[in-house]
């Protein structure tokens, strides 16, 4: 048994910065940070856009920005939890150069604002094409200074321990030893990013397997618009599975042109917004075009732009095209829309609080209100920042005078078992991610859903049984996790009735 005050699992930005907070308010008390790689892989790390922030308020307004998440979202935002995050923004970012980040200035010495598509003025704020990596590292840095927090990587949590609506704490595996190690805290936090390897053709790393979401469904927290998922327009394309490389939408915010491979501009024919139209929209375009012409993909085509520009900008697309044989001069990017986001999740209020007493979820795993069907670009660090501070501040402000629970917490049973054959989890993720592509990508329907739903069902049952027999390992964990959020998804798009958004069903 592990005590702890507070147990974040998780290490993007939205657990790095509440762990910060906490540590700095409490420094008496106990701060333990668990994430299933090294602690500075996450889904952060990913982000090349960058933080949507109001700085420029000449041109630029708050109602502006609020204006665009509203429109984005297709009517499905909360608009006080809107207004609340966008106005919150400038504080966070301020936050943010204190610990050592550092963004992308001018020559007036101003913050470079990048323009994204949905958004209406230039408020990206970026540290070139890798801002995510940028703040993690500036986060990371003031986390291992802390004397009170401990981060323990590759320690998967594969269960909520709860009593009564009440989490306890977590059970944790030590990928190392295999051991399952009993952690009971005052307060958990769920801040495990998001599900992109259930679909495969993903911009998320392949630590992406909706661990969070799955233990919350399992602990009976409300769940919410998992129908919502956002492709990203324009991922690398490769015929291969697995993490796909993003071309950052600041890029057709640079002034790229997307092509069909006939050179034809094919964004102005269905939005007014051309090639800077809001991602559910360019996705849902693309698919029409492949649908139309049968080929495998459409083409970026960067190749007007002022290249040492372009350079300074994006080195790290314009390096790893190079590596490709795509030359930006004259060659054009071959890109495919990929899973990217998922709008739904954990139901928190504006505190972070979920249904579950003492268990918060922050960042892509929980659902806020804030993106509503589908989410704009780069409002998402933003979120995960605003958020976790408002749940520092909940726990800061108040008492809890009974948070502390008096009983036993009961260690995880280990019972000798035989290894499962890792061709069995490798061949199942196979089919479920091809599943899951098939029947519930970009556009779906109810026949597809509901095959894949009785297919799921099986699975579920099946893995189940398989966890119940064989010796509990990260990826038959992360497997059951995985068919769990399938089955999610796949339940919710047969419940929602209407278009909207990045939901699609004809």
């Amino acid at each position: 048994m592990i005590q702890t005050n507070y147990l974040i699992i998780g290490s993007g930005v939205a657990g790095l910065t509440f762990a910060l907070k906490m540590a700095e308010e409490f420094p008496d008390g106990k701060v333990t940070i668990v994430t299933k790689a090294n602690a500075d892989e996450s889904n952060t790390k990913y982000a090349q856009g960058g933080i949507a922030i109001v700085t420029d308020k000449i041109v630029d307004s708050y109602e502006k920005h609020i204006e665009d998440t509203i429109i984005c979202g297709d009517g499905l935002c909360d608009e006080e939890v809107v207004r609340m995050v966008i106005t919150e923004g400038p504080k966070r970012l301020k936050e943010l150069i204190e610990w050592g980040a550092k963004f992308d200035k001018n020559t007036a010495g101003t913050l470079n604002l990048g323009k994204e598509g949905g958004h209406s003025e230039n408020r990206v704020v970026h540290h070139k094409d890798q801002t995510g990596q940028e703040i993690q590292r500036a986060i990371s840095h003031q986390v291992h200074q802390k004397e009170n927090i401990a981060v323990l990587d590759y320690h998967l949590a594969i269960d909520l321990i709860t009593e009564n609506n009440r989490c306890l704490g977590a059970y944790v595996l030590d990928e190392k030893t295999n051991e399952i190690l009993t952690f009971q805290s005052d307060f958990t936090l769920l801040a495990t990013g998001g599900i992109g390897h259930l679909y495969g053709h993903t911009t998320n790393p392949v630590i992406a397997t909706g661990d969070g979401i799955a233990m919350a469904f399992r602990a009976n927290a409300a769940i919410k618009e998992m129908e919502f998922i956002q492709f990203h327009p324009t991922a690398l394309y490769d015929a291969s599975t697995g993490t796909s490389f993003l071309i950052s939408e600041a890029v057709r915010g640079f002034g790229a042109y997307l092509r069909t491979k006939n050179g034809h501009r094919f964004m102005p024919d269905y939005d007014s917004r051309g090639d800077l139209a809001s991602r559910d929209i360019v996705s849902q375009c693309i698919d029409i075009e492949l649908k139309k012409s049968g080929d495998e993909c459409v083409f970026l085509d960067c190749s007007h732009l002022d290249m040492e520009a372009f350079i300074k900008h994006f080195p790290m697309i314009y390096n790893h095209c190079k590596k490709k044989g795509i030359d930006l001069a004259k060659d054009w990017i071959p890109v495919v829309p990929a899973q990217h986001y998922l709008c739904g999740g954990i139901v928190v209020d504006k505190n972070g609080k979920t249904s579950v007493e003492n268990l918060f979820a922050c960042g892509e795993c929980s659902r806020t209100g804030l993106h509503g069907a589908n989410r704009l670009a780069s409002n998402s660090l933003l979120e995960a920042l605003v958020y976790s501070d408002k749940i520092f501040n909940y726990l800061a402000k108040n008492s809890f005078g009974n948070s502390h629970f008096n009983g036993k917490v009961t260690d995880w049973k280990l019972f000798p078992k035989p290894a499962i054959n890792p061709e069995y989890v490798a061949t199942r993720k196979a089919e479920l991610q091809l599943l899951m592509r098939q029947n519930a990508g970009i556009v779906r329907n109810d026949v597809d859903l509901e095959k894949a739903k009785e297919k799921l069902s099986l699975w579920k049952n099946e893995i189940n049984e398989k966890i119940n027999t064989y010796q509990i390992n990260a990826d038959l964990c992360e497997l059951q996790n995985l068919i769990t959020i399938g089955s999610l998804i796949v339940q919710q798009s047969l419940d929602r009735d209407g278009n909207c958004g990045g939901f699609i069903k004809n």
